[in-house]
């Protein structure tokens, strides 16, 4: 049975779908800030975000909030929801169908409640620590791949870690030599949702922000998978927002650990260090 507190988080990530979807077909109007080199937002993302915000507030007054455009907000030491009102902005303003709204319940650094929700193709993925993950109402789990090979991977290449990117293509060179493919998508929460689902075997990314993973890191974790750093050790408290970003990869037990050695003899590890 679903939570109480997920619940109304599944209405604060309706509530922002709404707003997304009814600026879908405005973005000719959309006021639009660079906030750092190729790093976009918008009008759109402050209104989903006030949504969420908005939503959560009612039930949990007292509450603290850390999101991608607001900041942290609220007082320390109560119940801290991270929010990314629109993962995959860029996709969302050249107007390609893939992005979602993503939130999590953090407590002591660690994600307790998560929702990722796609509006477009009406998906919310829920999980509660310890309960498993569920897709609309199907529980689902990470994918039985045992190890790289034929395996579908995602990544990202972040705009403000493009220094980091012959070392990252040096990593998926030599994963193209038994994998079959990579997906790079616009969308970390949508990836880490993907791979709790088994629609990817695993996905790995360095430069990703606290509300980008919150709640996609416990979504894999609820399927059975495991979630880490490059190095193979705990991602980090998800309750800070941090200069800068930090390396992930997910997936399956065994396939993640092969994952987790291509990464690091590739040099990629050293270079996100």
């Amino acid at each position: 049975m679903q939570k109480p507190v997920v619940t109304v988080m599944v209405k604060a990530a309706r509530a922002a779908g709404g707003v997304l979807l009814r600026n879908m077909n405005k973005l000719d109007a959309i006021n639009v800030i660079e906030k750092d080199r190729m790093d976009y937002a918008s009008d759109v993302d402050e209104q989903a975000e006030q949504a969420v915000i908005k939503e959560l507030r009612r039930a949990y007054p007292d509450a603290a909030f850390l999101g991608e455009e607001g900041g942290k907000q609220g007082k320390n030491g109560g119940s801290l929801f991270v929010i990314d009102p629109l993962d995959g902005t860029s996709n969302y303003l050249h107007g390609i169908p893939h992005w979602c709204v993503s939130i999590a319940l953090v407590e002591n650094g660690e994600p307790q409640h998560a929702v990722i929700f796609d509006p477009l193709r009406n998906e919310l993925f829920t999980a509660s620590k310890g309960s498993g993950t569920v897709l609309n109402d199907r529980r689902v789990r990470v994918s039985e791949r045992k190890d790289l090979n034929g395996a579908m991977l995602a990544t990202g290449f972040p705009p403000r870690e493009r220094e980091r990117a012959p070392a990252q293509l040096e990593c998926v060179r030599e994963l193209l030599r038994s994998i079959e493919d990579i997906r790079r998508t616009g969308s970390a929460a949508l990836d880490l949702a993907y791979v709790a689902c088994g629609r990817f075997d695993g996905y790995f990314e360095a430069g990703v922000k606290p509300w980008d993973i919150a709640a996609g890191a416990l979504l894999v974790r609820e399927a059975g998978g495991r979630v880490c750093d490059f190095k193979g050790a705990a991602t980090g408290p998800m309750d800070t927002r941090g200069i800068h970003g930090r390396a992930l990869l997910a997936g399956n037990q065994k396939l993640s650990a092969e994952l987790q050695k291509v990464i690091m003899q590739s040099g990629f590890a050293a270079a996100c260090a």
